[in-house]
Parts: structure tokens; sequence; C-alpha cells
């Protein structure tokens, strides 16, 4: 088979794939909706998460960071007088600053699974209020 030829196959091929159309998918013997699940919100998560980078993740980086901090003062005082101990301390700033980000996203992070929670627990009770609310004009008939 010639390049052409395999070139205008593929292309079919590909066409025929991208074709058009929806896809709805099946309810189970049950008549509930089927599916993977992976939408569910699990809030006793959210929380667990949120307390492992309080108690483990944040205590352990600062520790790190505080660890090579230092290490790297002894450095420069130990080349003072040096070059070196211009460059390890300008090594050490860009260190300190980078532990102070990381340090400020586990705590954003933190903090938006515990909210998250909420929100999520807050959208179902919304959702819920609005069933009850919406009654069909076909009641009492």
């Amino acid at each position: 088979m010639g390049f052409d030829e395999e070139w205008g196959r593929l292309r079919s091929d590909a066409a025929e794939s991208r074709s058009t159309g929806m896809r709805l998918n099946s309810a189970d013997a049950g008549g509930a909706a089927s599916g993977d699940g992976d939408v569910a919100s699990t809030p006793a998560q959210k929380k667990a998460a949120a307390n492992d980078i309080e108690t483990d993740l944040e205590p352990s980086t600062r520790k790190a960071g505080n660890w090579a901090d230092d290490a790297s003062g002894d450095a420069v005082k130990g080349f003072d007088g040096w070059d070196t101990a211009k460059g390890l301390k300008t090594v050490q700033e860009t260190w300190e600053s980078q532990v102070k980000t990381l340090m400020g996203r586990l705590s954003a992070e933190k903090g938006a699974l515990r909210g998250a929670g909420g929100l999520f627990a807050r959208n179902d009770l919304d959702t819920h209020g609005t069933f009850l609310q919406s009654r069909s004009k076909l009641n009492g008939l």
C-alpha cells in the first residue's frame, strides 16, 4: 500500500471516529443513573488532607527549611571574606524565599480543602431545598 492510499484510509478512519452525536449513560436495572461515581464530594477526605498538611507537611517543611538555613548560615560564616560567601548568601536568600512561598501554598491548600467541604455541603442543602420548593402543576389533579 502506498503512502497516499494509507494516508487516505487513516483520514477516513479518523473522520468516522469523530462523528458527532450524543450518547447518554443508560440506567441500571434499578433505575439509577450509571457512572463511575467520581463526582462525589468527600468532606471527610478533604478534612483529613487538610489535617495532614497541618500536622505533617507544614511542620516537616518548616523543619527542613530551618535545617538548610542553619547549614547555609554556617557555610557563609566559614567563607567570610570570600566571593563564595556572597554566592552562598544569595542561595540562602533564594532558599528562604522558596520555603516561604511553599509554606504559603501549603496554608492556602489547607484552607481551600477546609472551605471546600463547607461549600459542597451548603450547595447540597441549597439543591435539596430547591427540589422541595418546586412542585409539579400535576399535584392535586
